[in-house]
């Protein structure tokens, strides 16, 4: 098992590689990630936990009355960019908990929030792992830089260059995520013009919230020095497929062995693996609010672009919330279809685990697995089957959250209160909007 590192290492790597600021990051309850860059002379300090912030500053954190807080940077994510500053500088990045300032946890760090539920895993003698599918879009700026939804490919999915001329940024992206020590199975255009997916190596659930907020965050900065914007946006555009984030999903006992594979059962599916299964469906409607936070994320949430609307499992086909790839052994898993890239991977991950947590604690089953496409079944078929929907918008998934006390209980009542307001004001903002798609329907009409 790879050593992880410690302070004493990462004083010495920024020795050995003239480092000369840090990048001390962290996210807010929306998944935004922030920073605070500090010389390396004040390096020192921050790995012992006295690097403090005004907290007031960041949405949904603390009242200004309550400020002052503090950043505990976490050794083993050290990584030195890449890429050259502005100044010439050799520039290294660290990932932050947020701390009280009288040295408790902050309940309002998402990272704190997803460590407390791999703790209850842990304690129920499970590690969680996942491995992402984030795919985005590249589009072209403007004559004066700013992002447009025009793209120059024509590519589709699986093709290469010439068609696709996203491929240089994308096989730029690839290798400085590897140079920050990415494994990368896979790099593809996906279907959608401009539409592209990189997919990484699984980890411990922890280590992959991390990955995807760099990932996110390397994508953007490669892209720019292409001159093109890349977008996490689920639906950017109209009649086109959109952006999801399908994690792969599976709990390991503690001496390493799959705990989601049984040899022995139908299908090679252990009754852990069934009950984890059950509890997602079960408050599948609760978390979508977190899996799928924007207004716009139910815009890619409809029928007829592979997106998942219907809460049902399959081991055959892709139309369903979670599908269960073919491999067995230690590559047993669940594949949860619904989660989009605008989330915050953090509090995703944790309500996802504490949702299969959940239905292992009270030895939730599934239904019967569903081997037929959905999308072409009648409403009175799957309601005779007993397959439901996925909220069809922000305010139907927001009002799921509101009665889900497990999904709350894995939030905390600090990012829970927080992230509704925040939401629900979002949604009041877009619903009194008056769109071009009604101006053009009914100014002539009426």
């Amino acid at each position: 098992m790879e050593k992880r590192l410690d302070k004493k290492d990462v004083m010495e790597l920024v020795k050995e590689k003239q480092v000369r600021f840090i990048h001390l990051q962290f996210t807010d309850i929306l998944g935004i990630t922030k920073n605070v860059a500090i010389p390396v002379e004040q390096l020192e300090k921050a790995l012992d936990g006295e690097m403090m912030f005004d907290g007031s500053s960041i949405e949904g954190f603390v009242r200004i009355e309550e400020s002052d807080m503090y950043l505990k940077p976490d050794p083993s994510t050290f990584v030195i960019f890449p890429w050259k500053t502005n100044s010439g500088g050799t520039t290294a990045r660290l990932i932050c908990d947020i701390y009280n300032s009288d040295g408790s946890p902050f309940d309002g760090c998402p990272r704190g929030t997803l460590k407390k539920v791999i703790k209850e895993a842990s304690d129920m003698g499970f590690t969680m792992n996942v491995g992402p599918e984030p795919e985005f879009f590249l589009f072209s700026r403007d004559e004066k830089g700013i992002p447009t939804t025009k793209t120059h490919d024509q590519a589709s999915y699986f093709d290469l260059s010439p068609v696709d001329l996203g491929e240089n940024a994308r096989r730029d992206i690839v290798i400085t995520l590897q140079e920050m020590g990415f494994e990368i199975e896979a790099s593809h255009h996906e279907v959608a013009p401009g539409q592209h997916e990189i997919d990484f190596k699984y980890a411990d659930a922890l280590t992959t919230a991390d990955n995807i907020i760099t990932f996110k965050f390397v994508v953007r900065i490669i892209a720019a020095q292409h001159n093109l914007h890349a977008t996490f946006m689920p639906k950017p555009i109209f009649g086109i497929p959109g952006s999801g984030m399908h994690t792969h999903q599976s709990l390991f006992y503690k001496d390493g062995t799959n705990a989601f594979y049984d040899p022995d059962s139908k299908s090679q599916l252990s009754d852990i693996a069934r009950y984890y299964i059950g509890g997602l469906m079960k408050h599948a409607k609760g978390y979508t609010a977190i899996t799928n936070p924007l207004v716009n994320s139910y815009k890619r949430l409809v029928p007829g672009y592979e997106a998942p609307v219907y809460i049902a499992w399959s081991e055959r086909n892709r139309s369903p919330l979670i599908r269960i790839p073919a491999r067995r052994g230690v590559g047993t898993r669940i594949e949860l279809r619904n989660p989009d890239p605008s989330c915050n991977p953090y509090l995703a991950l944790a309500v996802t685990l504490k949702a299969g947590l959940d239905g292992i604690k009270g030895k939730i089953l599934p239904p019967p697995p569903v081997n037929q496409n959905i999308y072409h079944m009648t409403s009175e078929e799957r309601f005779n089957q007993g397959i439901e929907s996925l909220p069809a918008n922000l305010y139907e998934a927001l009002r799921e959250l509101k009665k889900d006390v497990i999904i709350q209980e894995a939030l905390g009542k600090h990012i829970y209160n927080n992230f509704v307001k925040a939401k629900e004001i979002e949604w009041e903002v877009y619903s009194t909007q008056v769109h071009d798609w009604e101006v053009e329907q009914y100014l002539n009409m009426f």
